[in-house]
Parts: structure tokens; sequence; C-alpha cells
């Protein structure tokens, strides 16, 4: 079973760049293919290169324009001719040698898992961030299970299954792109898992860093809900999200103008191609501890 790697970058991040690649071509038993994708930048040089006697290779692309995290995920699968696909982001990387043997195990003997989503560690020895445990029972990081989402830079997906569903929405740019295509494969009758034991390192940096964040998280939240569930679901999950939103950001402005600024674009603008789940894969989140209306 052949893995691919899929490295997303602005260029502006070298020697990051080289550590994250670094980290994919010295796995132990290997052979990754990395595939660096310039988001509307020229890949760097970076001084990673294969192990003696490995099959490892790394592929560049540039994208003219910066088109966002999806698409560009989306182009560097495109390249890949793995069985797998991990997605790093470039300031991130993998613990140890053992991550993609151990991945490479899983997903040949479970042919029903799609998504793997990596345990997160600070490199600092910091607790860690709860958004990075991708369940609502987060307080134990060390502990696997199934979930119903998963960390878009800290994850291995099973290419067929990716690419059955449509990839990631391209249209959202930033937030709720996994979330969109993990509901999609829980559709399907796959299983996504977060692994405690495949660790990556990743520095703590708030999501709230990216500009955009509060307009863009509330308006793919919309576009989520409008692709995805039947509409009493939908109503539900944007009726508690706007409760917990004004419950979280009562006493900061600026943040809850810009989320409802996202929310009502979320609303008035295309979403793309609605596939509301069945009501089958609803009950089956419940099961998993998370319904879709949280």
């Amino acid at each position: 079973m052949k893995i691919s790697c899929v490295i997303l970058t602005m260029g502006n991040r070298v020697a990051e760049l080289n550590r994250a690649v670094e980290s994919a071509l010295n796995q132990i038993d290997g052979d990754v293919e990395v595939v660096i994708v310039g988001n509307g930048a020229d890949v760097p040089s970076v001084s990673a290169t294969p192990p003696e006697g490995s099959a490892a290779v790394v592929k560049t692309i540039r994208l003219d324009q910066n088109t966002g995290i999806p698409a560009g995920r989306n182009r560097g699968v495109e390249e890949c001719s793995g069985d797998v696909v991990l997605f790093l982001d470039d300031d991130g990387w993998y613990a140890d040698q053992k991550v993609v043997a151990h991945v490479r195990d899983r997903f040949a003997t479970e042919p029903d898992l799609a998504v793997i989503s990596f345990r997160v560690m600070d490199p600092d020895g910091g607790i860690g961030q709860r958004r990075h445990v991708p369940r609502l029972r987060a307080g134990d990081p060390q502990r696997s299970s199934p979930v119903t989402t998963f960390l878009g830079g800290a994850s291995a997906i099973r290419r067929s299954a990716f690419l059955q569903v449509g990839g990631l929405p391209e249209r959202f740019f930033y937030a709720h792109e996994e979330t969109d295509l993990a509901w999609r494969l829980l559709g399907e009758g796959y299983r996504i898992e977060y692994d405690a034991e495949t660790v990556m390192y990743h520095p703590q940096v708030p999501p709230t860093r990216h500009t955009d964040f509060y307009r863009l998280n509330a308006r793919n939240r919309v576009w989520l809900a409008r692709r995805n569930l039947p509409w009493p679901l939908a109503f539900l999950y944007l009726t508690n999200w706007v409760v917990l939103t004004v419950i979280r950001e009562r006493a900061s402005g600026a943040p809850l103008k810009a989320w409802f600024t996202g929310f009502f674009e979320g609303l008035r603008t295309p979403a793309g191609e609605r596939r509301p789940m069945a009501w089958r894969t609803a009950w089956r989140m419940v099961k998993l501890g998370r319904p879709p209306i949280v």
C-alpha cells in the first residue's frame, strides 16, 4: 500500500517546510511520495532528501494564486499516486519514524476505514489545544475513538474514498471543509478514527490568527448545514451555533459582528451541491457521540 503526503506552503516558512518534508521522508519502511503545493507562491528549495536506498520522492506544484486550503489539498491529491494520502501542515512534523508504518497497517487491514485523525502535541510541552481532539469529550487526548470529523493538517485519508465523495469543498477556502468531507464519508458507510498512536508536533497557535477567521467560520458553518443536513437538523444546528457564539463572544464586539456577517453571507450565497445525509447517518453520528446539531 503506497503512501503519499501533501504539504501546502505559502513559501514563507522554509526551515519549517524542510523539517516537515524530512519527517515524512525519513519514515521507517515509508517510501513516502511527498507532494509540496505552493499555494499562490513558489515552492522553496528544501534540503531534505530521501534516505539512501529509499523509493521516496519529492514532487512540487505551483498554483498561480492562493486557492485556499481545500482546493490546494485537492490539487495535491490529484498529483498523488498513493493509496493513502497524509495531509501535513508545513509547520508541523511527525513525532517519530513509525507513523507511516502504523497508518499503512491500519488501512491495509480495515477496508471501511476512510480517515485517521492524528494526535497533535505541543513541541514545547504544553497541554495541547482542545480543538485538536475532534470529539466532544476531549479531556483525554491519549484515548483513541471513532469520531465524526478530523483535523485536516494532521490526518491520513484513503484516496479512493476521498475521490468517491468528491474531495474537499473548494469554495469553503478555509474552515469546516474537513467536516463536510467527513459527513459525506460517514454517509457512504466509512469510519473515521482519532488514533492517539499517530502523533505529530505542531506549535500552539490560535485559529483566530487568520484575518477572516470569524467570518469564514460562520459562513462555512451555514454552507455545511445547507449542503449536508436535512432541513430540520440544519435549523437546529444553526440555531445552536448562534446561541453558542453569542454566549462565547458576547463581550467581544468586533468578532461577533464579523461572525454574523459571515452567517448571513452563508445564507444568501450559493453553498454548492446539496446532498442531505440520510437520517440513518444522523443516527449513526448520535451513537458516535456527536449528533449533527453540535
